[in-house]
């Protein structure tokens, strides 16, 4: 799959979720175009596991990839958004990584207000 978000693609993983079960390829999405609407409520310690593993191994296996859905505006932009994996994007964020690993599962905006309801912004 072509990503114009800029992620390079990385070797294939065997993690899976629900969501992005199907998908193979794992891409190095820049964290800057991720939208994550909703706060999270994170559990230091394994915030901190995470940011230990990752520090420590070049495998990026290890750690399962976040699902994130690319959403296109009705004028043509690209929109990112991640719901789940907030330990993962905060472990990839406190150690200032550019990346994070993720499968890009292609979605729409009906999609997005399962998960925002009438917070659903208009998406250009």
């Amino acid at each position: 799959m072509s990503s114009p978000c800029g992620a390079a693609t990385v070797e294939s993983s065997d993690n899976r979720s629900v969501h992005s079960d199907g998908l193979e390829e794992v891409y190095n999405v820049p964290m800057h175009v991720i939208i994550r609407p909703i706060p999270p409520v994170l559990h230091e310690p394994k915030v901190q596991s995470l940011m230990n593993t990752i520090k420590e191994s070049a495998d990026i296996s290890v750690v399962p990839p976040i699902d994130v859905l690319w959403i296109k505006g009705r004028e043509g932009g690209n929109y990112y958004y991640s719901f789940g994996g907030c330990h993962r994007f905060a472990a990839y964020q406190r150690l200032k990584m550019q990346t994070i690993p993720a499968k890009i599962i292609k979605s729409n905006v009906s999609d997005l207000s399962t998960y925002l309801g009438a917070s659903t912004p208009d998406l250009r």
